[in-house]
């Protein structure tokens, strides 16, 4: 029987109908379920005031929610879109719909937490329960402990107790869809008062965007699309993954950063994929990737100061490069102008498109840290601004991994070679011709270092070193000598 008369359910980081958590348990508990979703003009307000008014997140979001409503609407109910500050438009929509209760499935960020406790606090006022679901994790907060119940601060351990743990239940408690369907006959049409037209991007404060001509496919089928086109290729995924020129990764991040498709969905493909034995070690590679991202939502969760501060406080103390010679060499990261083709490449594929591969993003972030000497907190703030899969947990971990001031992260003498990873990894240079077509020219050998070719191969190239593509920003040998000194301090204040 039903607990609830009527209730609200709150999509955020969820835009899907399928297998979601909260959206289940409202249809199972209630007689009448009305659903919303909020532009929330405390997220959107600062990137207009930014400047930042062409955000592919935004389009993306805002298609995702045109098809969401369109989904709702074919199982009989629809969405109720607002655009505001979350606070008052949940609470006063409760009001408006006389609901009972308010579902909806929870978000780590500290931001979002603040917001989901005052949400809380408004409702209890005024009679509504509020109810929250684990949706966007496969295990979240506390749910993976050591064994003397202390979070994890090292990855391998705890992704041998994910593991376990998912391996106990045989992965099916864990990994299994919420059912929608079965209760979708409780969906309620949106009331006339409350059909209100979902606003345009212009509406909004925002304009289109590349995102159509990038041909990246929005909304639960672009996912359903992106799934079924990565599960052929998962068994040489732990291969091709490292080849930025190569059709390797999944492509599914942005969509699983706003819930087009469930976290358990893909962890149970890629655990089936083990299982069945499908040839190469892809799949338990992909499935490790997801553990990573619980693994950082864990983190965030027991050690909030991330956000700020370095995890490991030692390293607080590394003094960065400041004034105008960083802030230049800073934007020269930025644009691509470094004079390194792999990291300007990697730079132009962020900038240009608002993704970039996995192993370029490692890159890219060591020659900013540990080549510049730049605080890893100003790269981690221009990809928060740029990336279409933007995860506050995954993007600080990345950072701080590739900082060594993170849990678990590389060690600081562990610093990446520009000219060796590009070999290594874009050997043909095709991708760096990509992005860099000013180099295509050039031979697979001197592509990946410009300034070592010797001038009549330049010449042959048409390529006018400081005109056509910049010298480099620094030495590698030079700037690691610097990084080592740099980061001395860290191993004086742990002997102390």
């Amino acid at each position: 029987m039903p607990q609830f008369d009527k209730s609200l359910v709150w999509f955020r980081r969820d835009l899907r109908v399928f297998d979601n958590a909260a959206l289940h348990h409202a249809l199972k508990n209630s007689r009448a379920v009305f659903c919303v979703f909020v532009f929330d003009t405390d997220i959107l307000q600062p990137l207009r005031e930014a400047g930042l008014t062409a955000d592919r997140r935004v389009e993306f979001i805002h298609a995702s929610i045109m098809a969401l409503d369109t989904a709702l609407r074919k199982l009989g109910g629809g969405l109720i879109v607002r655009h505001g500050s979350a606070l008052p438009e949940i609470s006063s929509l409760a009001s408006e719909l006389d609901v009972n209760a308010v579902f909806t499935n929870r978000d780590y960020e500290p931001q979002a937490v603040t917001r989901d406790n005052a949400v809380k606090a408004t409702l209890a006022k005024n009679g509504c329960i509020w109810h929250s679901y684990k949706d966007q994790v496969i295990f979240e907060t506390d749910e993976i402990l050591s064994l003397s119940a202390k979070p994890f601060s090292v990855f391998t351990p705890y992704k041998n107790a994910w593991m376990k743990r998912l391996a106990a239940a045989d992965g099916e408690f864990f990994l299994k869809p919420y059912p929608i369907s079965s209760y979708a006959s409780r969906l309620a049409t949106i009331p006339p008062e409350n059909a209100v037209p979902i606003p345009s991007l212009s509406e909004l404060g925002f304009t289109q965007t590349n995102l159509s001509e990038l041909k990246i496919p929005t909304g639960i089928a672009g996912a359903e699309e992106l799934l079924e086109d990565f599960m052929p290729r998962i068994g040489g995924y732990d291969t091709t993954r490292n080849f930025p020129a190569v059709k390797g990764p999944s492509y599914l991040s942005v969509h699983l950063r706003f819930g087009t498709i469930s976290i358990r969905t893909l962890a149970r493909n890629a655990y089936q994929a083990m299982r069945q034995g499908i040839e190469g070690s892809g799949a338990s590679v992909w499935l490790s990737e997801l553990v990573w991202r619980d693994f950082y939502f864990m983190i965030l969760h027991h050690h909030p100061h991330v956000a700020q501060r370095a995890f490991k406080p030692d390293y607080d103390a590394i003094q960065w490069e400041t004034g105008a010679p960083a802030e230049a060499a800073f934007q020269a990261w930025c644009d691509g102008r470094t004079g390194y083709p792999l990291v300007d490449a990697a730079m132009l594929q962020i900038n240009q498109t608002g993704y970039m591969h996995n192993r370029l993003r490692m890159v890219v972030a060591s020659f900013l840290i540990k080549d510049l000497g730049i605080d890893w907190r100003w790269g981690e703030a221009y990809f928060a601004a740029q990336l279409n899969d933007f995860d506050l947990s995954a993007n600080n971990g990345g950072w701080q991994w590739a900082a060594s001031s993170g849990c678990d992260a590389q060690p600081y003498f562990r610093i990446f070679n520009p000219i060796t990873q590009s070999e290594k990894f874009d050997s043909e240079g095709k991708f760096i011709r990509r992005y860099l077509p000013q180099l295509a020219k050039l031979s697979n050998k001197a592509i990946h270092a410009p300034w070592l070719a010797d001038a009549d191969t330049l010449a042959d190239a048409g390529i006018k070193l400081g005109v056509d593509y910049p010298r480099p920003l620094i030495q590698h040998d030079e700037a690691r000598k610097q990084t080592l000194a740099r980061y001395a301090v860290v191993k004086k204040v742990t002997e102390e």
